[in-house]
């Protein structure tokens, strides 16, 4: 192995370590791969022993990897308990804004705020285990219970609904009436949805696998690449 090569893969191992994402190069294209693990972190430190995903990381990368003329599309792995709101929402709304192909893939689980991040991507997908879970917005630490408040939880609550169904097939009142159920969750309103019957409510687009959302995003680089011809 050439010095040269080496210090490829040293350079991506370290992104991997360091950014939780790694290049994937082929003769079909070169995909960049960001996974989206653990809790997302927004304005607050979480402790060491936390798994998270840090939005100062993940925001600077998605804008470079959208300028970069050697990455042809991006695949996001997902396993998330969710997060910070805002820094979610943040993600979400680039990853959608994106010229280049995106295709999402939920493993294990992409619970709340981890919803718009599933579906921000032009095709999504599930594996039939994995699960999501749908309740209204939650704020930890001190809450000063004025109607203005309550009116603020409101308008993020519908911030999250709108960009959900809108990068989504689900329907707004079927999504809604999951979200405020009181008979699924023990300790929380809400609901959870496995593989199935997220692709049957139109919240992801389809049942899949690793190789399934590799095949898909390169037929998807292949289409934008024929496209500019």
């Amino acid at each position: 192995m050439s010095n040269e090569a080496a210090e490829l893969i040293e350079q991506q191992r370290e992104q991997t370590i360091e950014f939780g994402s790694s290049e994937l190069k082929s003769p079909e294209g070169n995909i960049h791969c960001l996974t989206i693990i653990g809790q997302i972190e927004g304005h607050q430190v979480l402790p060491e022993n936390t798994k998270t995903t840090k939005y100062e990381h993940v925001i600077p990368q998605l804008a470079a990897i959208e300028e970069s003329g050697d990455i042809d599309g991006l695949l996001i792995l997902i396993n998330t308990v969710g997060g910070d709101i805002e820094a979610g929402l943040a993600i979400a709304e680039l990853i959608a804004g994106m010229k280049k192909p995106t295709v999402s893939l939920v493993l294990g689980g992409g619970h709340s705020i981890g919803v718009p991040l599933a579906v921000c991507a032009r095709k999504s997908m599930i594996v039939p285990t994995a699960s999501m879970t749908i309740h209204p917005v939650r704020i930890t630490g001190t809450v000063i219970g004025a109607p203005q408040t309550y009116q603020y939880f409101q308008r993020i609550q519908e911030q999250i609904v709108d960009f959900v169904c809108k990068n989504s097939r689900v329907d707004r009142e079927e999504f809604t009436r999951l979200m405020l159920a009181r008979d699924e969750l023990a300790t929380d309103v809400g609901s959870v949805v496995y593989g199935e019957k997220a692709v049957s409510m139109g919240l992801i687009d389809r049942l899949g696998g690793l190789n399934d959302a590799l095949t898909c995003l390169h037929r998807m680089i292949d289409r934008q690449k024929k496209q500019r011809q």
